[in-house]
């Protein structure tokens, strides 16, 4: 359950992580604010004492409440415009490069995007495993049933449903992982050649399942605040695409947490217009609020949102296990989506099933919020200090931990990936995340691991060979 001052507390917090409320700028009164509220003062109290606790705002002793400083301030990226039209994906053979340099393990892990083991809770899983196994049925060493275990099924349906989000255990089709849900769902609602709509700067493993399913995309324009609407909406009225392919809830690599009017309006042009929404929302529940981002899916009434996600990112890469989830439009798919499904490895099923049902991942996402939010900004402490007196720009994001650093025109981002490819450092240029190398002076870093003295002495690196690239170029 909900109470009032959190969401009146999630709603400041986004004004403060969308700069609308600045750096110590005072808040207006508890009284002024219970006022304007129609709120008791203990609701408004309450509330202030919320991002006090999230470290969002701060006291002055007989002065008010003032909007805490998240680090040193930096200019935000910019967002290029761009014509709007179908196209193929070009740059395939370079995603799978970079893919595969990102896993390797040797590597100063500033690419592929993951937690630090230190944030997963080892003990915990590993004892819902054990408890899994010790009750398992004899049926449970047998094929699962290719929707998934209906005990993990209930688990995610129960899970969600603390945070407000109805989906019945029977809609929800276990994966292995967020890309396959994403694969199998756009292989049944779209055909080869065809376009999907798609945000961008957008996560580079979306645009190399696209390419690789021999999908065109048609780009619209993202950035720190979200995606241009109106955009969106005067390509599903043209009808150039059925499908659209979006995240709303801290979007990588931008970081950025659409409004809950923003998710509604999108809800509605997709039913309006007849497009189809794949939502990937594997970042949904970490976000550095104590409340998770509701889904466009909640504002789905005509059944044009599918909802995708995965534990992959808020509990372990390692853990491969995602979902999709059916909405009453597509009932009629289920039977072939069945099919197409592959199975996933009952024993995880069941441990993470146990893992919710125990309370171990609720505990588990509580620590890790706040932990990531302080883990983030240590992140942009640190390249601010090191690429300091460059004039880069620097996402603030209101959830996950991809950072999306913009460099000077003269730094071509592939070129500072190779060069720190060998010498043992794995980044994401620009390249990979839109069209027409427009972001090829950008480069996104994964913030998940400690900020150990050797992720340090990488930042610093990139930012010596930037200060060389731009010295060559002048």
């Amino acid at each position: 359950m909900t109470f009032q001052y959190q969401v009146l507390a999630n709603q400041l917090a986004h004004r403060i992580y969308q700069d609308e409320l600045k750096p110590h700028q005072k808040l207006i009164s508890l009284r002024d604010f219970a006022r304007q509220h129609t709120i008791s003062l203990s609701t408004a109290k309450s509330c202030y004492e919320l991002l006090e606790a999230r470290g969002l705002i701060y006291v002055k002793p007989k002065s008010g409440y003032f909007v805490v400083a998240r680090t040193q301030s930096s200019p935000i990226p910019d967002s290029p415009d761009f014509l709007s039209l179908p196209r193929q994906v070009s740059n395939l053979e370079l995603h799978n490069q970079i893919q595969e340099a990102a896993l390797q393990s040797h590597l100063v892990p500033l690419g592929s995007i993951q937690l630090t083991p230190h944030f997963i809770p080892v003990e915990g899983l590993r004892r819902s495993i054990q408890r899994a196994l010790k009750n398992c049925q004899p049926q449970d060493f047998l094929y699962c049933n290719k929707q998934g275990h209906e005990q993990l099924r209930k688990a995610l349906s129960d899970h969600w449903r603390e945070d407000g989000i109805f989906i019945a255990a029977e809609d929800i089709f276990i994966t292995n992982g967020c890309i396959p849900a994403l694969s199998l769902v756009i292989q049944h609602l779209t055909e080869v050649g065809d376009s999907i709509l798609i945000p961008t700067p957008t996560f580079n493993g979306q645009l190399q399942l696209l390419a690789s399913l021999k999908r065109q995309i048609i780009e619209i324009p993202a950035h720190h605040r979200g995606i241009d609407l109106e955009r969106l909406e005067s390509l599903m009225q043209q009808g150039l695409a059925k499908v659209c392919l979006m995240t709303a809830n801290y979007q990588n690599p931008l970081g950025y947490c659409l409004s809950n009017a923003e998710k509604q309006k999108i809800a509605e042009l997709a039913a309006k217009y007849q497009c189809f929404i794949i939502e990937d929302d594997i970042f949904g529940e970490c976000g550095y609020s104590n409340e998770r981002p509701l889904p466009i899916r909640y504002w789905d009434r005509e059944g044009y949102v599918i909802w995708c996600g995965s534990v992959s990112k808020s509990l372990s890469s390692a853990y491969r296990v995602g979902w999709f989830c059916l909405s009453a439009k597509l009932q009629h798919l289920r039977l072939e989506l069945l099919a197409s499904n592959i199975g996933v490895n009952t024993p995880l099923q069941l441990g993470l099933a146990d893992f919710i049902y125990s309370r171990g991942y609720r505990e588990h996402l509580e620590q890790l919020r706040p932990n990531l939010m302080r883990q983030v900004e240590q992140y942009r402490s640190c390249i601010l200090r090191a690429f300091d007196g460059l004039p880069i720009a620097l996402s603030q994001p209101e959830g996950g931990y991809a950072l999306w650093i913009q460099l000077p025109k003269e730094v071509d981002t592939l070129a500072l990936y190779y060069t720190a490819k060998a010498e043992g450092i794995t980044v994401v240029p620009g390249h990979v995340f839109g069209e027409d190398e427009r972001y090829r002076h950008f480069i996104r870093l994964n913030a998940g691991h400690e900020l150990t003295a050797d992720v340090r002495q990488a930042i610093s690196d990139l930012a010596e060979w930037s200060r060389q690239q731009m010295k060559t170029v002048n």
